[in-house]
């Protein structure tokens, strides 16, 4: 749930626009004056929005902003203020303020700025985080890892950023291992210095010398021009190898010469040539397995794998999924030219529960599948057909496209009362299966009991009831409705 921050002075309007934000789904911080706005805001850097007041007795909005500005306080800032000059209006939105309204001001307007702010933020960030790669100073500020699992990366991103000893980034495919090499390199020395990606299981055996090492005029058939390699291309700065252990054993020979002489040999060339590069090398693959089978050098290996780093994979840092969506999304509505608010408490509800085999690259192109083809402000369930497909087998998945949303439903059921409205009596099996009349019950007799079962077992958390069940929880809300359970259990939910 996104947190926002409500700054007022006045505890009825502080109060009153809290519970607003909180029925629109987000999560209310409150604080009564600009100093102690700016401390919480120094202590969460991950909160999705200011809403400020400008007229407050220790430090005024105005004073809060300049604050902000000075400490790279980022936070979007929405104003509301009782005076509606237009002098005031300029004087914030020059300040930095997103947006600006007048007390008092209408749930519904309140909620769209909202969700605007942390739209431009998003695409905000999106950009600032661009340009620092393009720039070579990506840092950890730049990347989505606020989760637990990523803490032990960024602390160990810092340290190797101080040093130009070799670096082994090692995880599964599409967690983001280019990122964390950029991290490094953007946080060191070599900052703003060149950063040259090598993917080395995409560039075909008989070329993998010349596209390191460079080439010499006339050193084979079509060698029309000297041609640098990338190490020569990297000189005083960072060589990205990607999927090093595709690699083939007669080039990790030279590899090895390049790491420890600092010097390489073009191809046709009868000299070395020095040059400065720091080598950061990541894989999906086990090396160390690798090099006990032939299949690596291991020498290399251990020349390689001087400072380790281990990238966890999406499913172990979940935390940072919601944040990775928003991004995504702000992105590509940015780019299609599409107005698309956010995603549904559903249809995130639908991306958490899924296993990520492709991590965060199989993430991002889900994402921007449903962005092309979404119709609607927000993405929904139906909008990501095969993550549906993938989790819930492909007949599921079309039910659950023909099936309509339900526009809500409960969370918590109280069970016990649930259980004696409904009048649903639960014998051992097997006789469970048989009707009062001792004939088989009907398929959807016992589904429907199975569904009260499993409400009953879980304490009515519809979540893990779904997960029980192995079916989404679209899918549960609709069968509650079929089979006439919805409305006792929403009665006793609320």
């Amino acid at each position: 749930m996104t947190r926002i921050l409500v700054v007022d002075d006045d505890p009825v309007q502080l109060r009153l626009t809290a519970e607003v934000a909180n029925r629109a789904g987000f999560k209310p911080l409150t604080a009564t004056g600009g100093e102690q706005a700016l401390a919480i805001l120094r202590d969460d850097r991950n909160i999705g929005a200011m809403i400020l007041d400008l007229v407050m007795p220790d430090l005024d909005g105005m004073g809060v902003m300049e604050a902000m500005r000075r400490e790279g306080l980022t936070t979007p800032v929405i104003i509301q203020t009782a005076n509606a000059s237009l002098e005031t209006v300029i004087s914030a939105m020059r300040n930095g303020a997103a947006d600006y309204f007048v007390k008092p001001v209408a749930p519904e307007r309140l909620v769209i700025s909202l969700r605007n702010a942390m739209k431009l933020d998003a695409l905000e960030a999106t950009i600032r985080a661009e340009r620092a790669r393009k720039t070579g100073t990506f840092t950890a500020a730049d990347m989505i890892a606020r989760a637990p699992s990523m803490a032990r990366v960024i602390s160990l991103c810092a340290k190797a950023a101080k040093s130009t000893i070799p670096v082994l980034i090692e995880g599964e495919t599409g967690v983001g291992k280019e990122l964390i090499a950029r991290i490094i390199q953007g946080s060191g020395d070599r900052a703003g210095k060149p950063f040259i990606t090598v993917n080395c299981g995409a560039i075909p055996p008989n070329l993998v010398e010349s596209v390191l090492f460079g080439h010499k005029k006339g050193a084979f058939t079509g060698a029309i021009a000297d041609q640098p390699g990338k190490f020569a291309e990297a000189h005083n700065g960072t060589l990205f190898l990607d999927e090093v252990g595709e690699l083939p054993l007669d080039i990790q020979v030279k590899l090895l010469r390049a790491l420890q002489e600092g010097e390489i040999e073009p191809v046709g060339s009868s000299r070395t040539e020095r040059v400065n590069v720091r080598i950061i090398s990541a894989t999906n693959r086990r090396l160390l397995n690798l090099a006990k089978s032939g299949e690596f050098r291991e020498d290399l290996y251990y020349r390689l794998n001087v400072f380790p780093i281990y990238t966890p994979p999406l499913r172990e840092r979940m935390e940072d999924l919601p944040a990775m969506v928003a991004m995504f999304i702000a992105r590509f509505a940015a780019e299609s030219g599409k107005r698309i608010l956010g995603i549904s408490p559903v249809a995130l509800d639908l991306l958490a529960a899924y296993d990520w085999p492709g991590n965060v690259r199989q993430l991002e192109n889900a994402v921007y599948r449903a962005v092309i083809l979404s119709d609607g402000a927000f993405l929904e369930t139906i909008d990501f057909p095969q993550i549906i497909a993938q989790a819930n087998g492909r007949e599921r998945a079309i039910r659950e496209i023909e099936a309509a949303p339900v526009a809500s439903a409960p969370t918590h059921i109280d069970t016990a009362t649930a259980r004696q409205r409904l009048h649903v009596s639960m014998p051992a099996l097997p006789d469970r299966f048989l009707d009062p009349a001792g004939e088989v019950a009907a398929l959807a007799e016992i589904e429907r009991a199975a569904i009260v079962f499993a409400i009953e077992h879980h304490g009515g958390r519809m979540s893990r009831v779904a997960r029980a069940l192995k079916i989404g929880r679209s899918t549960l809300y609709r069968k509650l409705h079929e089979y006439g359970l919805a409305e006792e259990l929403l009665s006793d939910a609320a």
